[in-house]
């Protein structure tokens, strides 16, 4: 009994030495500040993204009266297509399609810990029903997304 006592003090010491503190939130997001003449928005906003597997995923459902909203951005494929599904009042929807072409990069906080990826926005293309257009804010997509990334314009009444 003796010698198991100094061996579970020894283990214990050890396992406390190589515990890592590994991020609990991974996902990286890209956020959008509505800009211009149209601050906040008044229709409420759906978003859909195709996953590589080719399902579509919903990942913003009924947003209204916001000044700002975050996405997820994948980092299995070069581009981002999202689907922006606006319904005013009466029931109208109005669809444009915005695509994020990016360059991802592997981040590594430790070797016992799986990478996330952080990505640079290199060039944004988007349809132009409801979307006035977007400028690329801040292109380095980190964990950070408390400044906006992207400065989304929308068409007056709207």
């Amino acid at each position: 009994m003796r010698r198991i006592v100094p061996f579970l003090i020894a283990a214990a010491l050890l396992a406390a030495c190589s515990s890592v503190d590994c991020p609990l939130y991974k996902t990286v997001e890209t956020k959008y500040v509505l800009a211009g003449e149209v601050d906040t928005l008044h229709d409420t906003l759906s978003v859909m993204i195709t996953k590589v597997d080719g399902k579509d995923s919903l990942v913003l459902n009924r947003l209204t009266a916001a000044t700002e909203f975050k996405l997820p951005m994948s980092h299995r494929q070069p581009a981002d297509v999202f689907v922006f599904t606006f319904t005013d009042t009466l029931r109208h929807t109005v669809t444009d399609t915005v695509t994020i072409e990016k360059t991802d990069t592997p981040h590594f906080e430790s070797v016992d810990c799986a990478p996330s990826f952080f990505h640079t926005i290199n060039h944004v293309r988007w349809t132009t029903n409801v979307i006035d257009s977007i400028a690329i804010s801040k292109a380095q997509v980190t964990y950070d997304n408390t400044k906006g990334h992207l400065l989304l314009y929308l068409k007056p009444g709207h």
